[in-house]
């Protein structure tokens, strides 16, 4: 590769834009006719069918009242006793209570037998300590034993 850099001109294309500008402008002719014709039915056909929506919301809102109270006391009372007997069928079977009731007697057993325990064990204290309390004190001669 050389290192000039190309200087060959390219060729200049013209377009004649006439014809386009022309049509260009017959589009915004008809679109601005279009708009003086088409304005005031668009507006009647606007107030026309607001009125429509009036009547169709008076004709649906007594029909709508009527199909909630249906839903509200026949069918959802009936889907809700549906479902529950549904869930009733479905259900596994509870699971036995004797384990926890054993663990439980067990538990009562062994904190029956504690308490009486540490209830003798205080008993036994206590005849001992008045045990002690009954016998006479040795006399204090002064740290001299008479032995």
């Amino acid at each position: 590769m050389s290192s000039l850099i190309s200087v060959r001109r390219k060729p200049q294309v013209r377009i004649d834009t006439t014809r386009l500008n022309r049509m260009q402008e017959a589009a915004r002719q008809g679109a601005g006719t279009a708009v003086e014709r088409i304005g005031p039915a668009a507006q009647r056909s606007r107030e026309y069918a607001a009125d429509r929506m009036l009547d169709a919301r008076g004709w649906g809102a007594p029909r709508l009242e009527r199909a909630a109270g249906y839903v509200e006391q026949d069918l959802a009372p009936r889907v809700s006793a549906f479902l529950a007997d549904t869930a009733h069928r479905i259900e596994p079977p509870k699971p036995q209570r004797r384990a926890r009731n054993a663990g439980l007697v067990m538990l009562a057993t062994v904190a029956a037998l504690g308490m009486a325990g540490a209830a003798m064990t205080r008993k036994n204290a206590e005849q001992s300590h008045s045990e002690h309390a009954a016998e006479p004190s040795p006399v204090d001669d002064g740290g001299v034993s008479s032995r």
